[in-house]
């Protein structure tokens, strides 16, 4: 195994079924904390509130503060990625994300909590970019919505189970630090990457030729804003974006809009949203498997539906069932995100992936200021209208999905040096 790893000659094509699949289960691993770790700052913020003596502001912020630190690390360790090797990225930020987790043990201010979300953010900003940029380059083509899926289901599963695990704990007495020390395993997996995960450095990736340059330059972001690419990276730059505010002004405020318009039960509510990640994990499957069978672009119906099912549910008078139903399609539609992964590394040169791949996690500027203005909004609107420009967001981004190049049965865009 360790000179397959490791060999200048090894092609992506040359590592075997089973092998593909344990770099598969390790990448998944990290990704699983690195939900863990990315949503404690929502999962747990009343119990670090009521701990800390924070302002409901205060813990608001949080969530900014971390997403500031991931759109920074998403832009710099992206592109580091692509000059050291996806690997050695990997492990810098296992290392970073569960550092920090295990740092939130001790810590007891505001102050203290915000530098270390920003720095936990850092690194967890990486982990999108760098996964996609190692399994798009192990895996074929026609089979990387399907792994996309995977990455997605293993996001959902994690959320569900912090979710379900720190609400157990808290209720029977535990302090809800407890959920930080999850940021040993990381800590240890991060030790056996280099066993497990080839270095791509030395690898041709899958369809690649022998010859093709394996590593970007000074500053790969630099050819992401070429004149070539300009216009598709900042088209790609203001989907993402539309996206996270799409989710923010819908999602974020479903449960305020179900207690305080609809006045449904809590029970009700956490069914509604229990259903809604439940979907998310099954549509991540089914979108992944849609776009490597017919497309990329196709799974921009997705969030044409999401945007459908939004109005229904904010203006027609709906029984319990059909809320639940209609909470679980909209979590299904919403989903076919997932294979933006594999799709915007496969617009650029293979050796810029995690780079191209970074581009999702721009929109979060987005998602920093979409919270603040809708809340600005809805006294003079109302919620309902407000959400509605969740409906409006998903079609803009659709629009600009359709309108991209299909990469599905596509020759691949030759590797080429990043511009310095």
């Amino acid at each position: 195994m360790g000179g397959l790893w490791n060999s200048t000659s090894a092609r992506a094509e040359d590592l075997t079924g089973a092998r593909r699949a344990i770099v598969l289960g390790f990448l998944m691993i990290g990704y699983f904390f690195y939900a863990w770790a990315w949503n404690t700052v929502d999962i747990l913020r009343p119990y670090i509130r009521d701990s800390v003596g924070m302002t409901m502001a205060q813990s608001g912020w949080l969530y900014s503060i971390q997403s500031t630190g991931a759109l920074v690390g998403a832009l710099v360790m992206g592109q580091l990625a692509d000059r050291i090797g996806r690997r050695n990225a990997l492990v810098i930020t296992m290392l970073g994300y569960g550092t920090l987790l295990l740092l939130g043990t001790v810590i007891d201010t505001f102050v203290q909590l915000a530098f270390e979300r920003a720095a936990m953010g850092f690194f967890m900003g990486a982990m999108f970019p760098i996964v996609v940029g190692i399994y798009s380059g192990i895996f074929p083509s026609r089979s990387r919505g399907l792994i996309a899926g995977f990455i997605m289901a293993t996001y959902n599963v994690s959320v569900a189970l912090l979710s379900y695990v720190s609400g157990k704990l808290v209720a029977a007495g535990y302090d809800w630090r407890i959920m930080f020390y999850a940021g040993v395993v990381p800590l240890i997996a991060a030790c056996f990457a280099f066993l497990l995960v080839p270095d791509d450095r030395r690898m041709t990736a899958w369809g690649e030729a022998d010859a093709a340059p394996r590593t970007a330059g000074r500053f790969p972001i630099a050819a992401l804003l070429a004149p070539e690419y300009r216009q598709q990276t900042l088209a790609l730059a203001t989907m993402t974006g539309l996206n996270f505010f799409a989710y923010q002004a819908f999602t974020g405020w479903a449960s305020t809009y179900l207690k305080d318009v609809r006045e449904i039960s809590p029970d009700l509510i956490g069914t509604v949203l229990a259903f809604q990640f439940i979907a998310s994990a099954l549509g991540g499957f089914a979108w992944g498997m849609i776009s490597d069978r017919m497309g990329r672009r196709k799974a921009a119906w997705g969030f044409v539906l999401a945007a459908i099912i939004i109005p229904v549910y904010l203006f027609i008078p709906l029984s319990d069932p059909l809320f639940i139903a209609l909470g679980f399609l909209y979590g299904f539609m919403l989903s076919a995100s997932t294979i933006w992964g594999p799709w915007l590394s496969e617009l650029y040169p293979s050796n810029l992936r995690a780079t191209a791949a970074s581009i999702f996690n721009w929109g979060r500027v987005v998602s920093i200021l979409a919270p603040p203005l809708t809340a600005a909004l809805v006294p003079a609107f109302g919620m309902a209208p407000v959400m509605m420009l969740g409906s409006v967001a998903l079609l803009l981004a659709a629009g600009i999905w359709f309108t991209r190049r299909e990469t599905v049965g596509t020759p691949i865009v030759p590797a080429v040096p990043a511009r310095t």
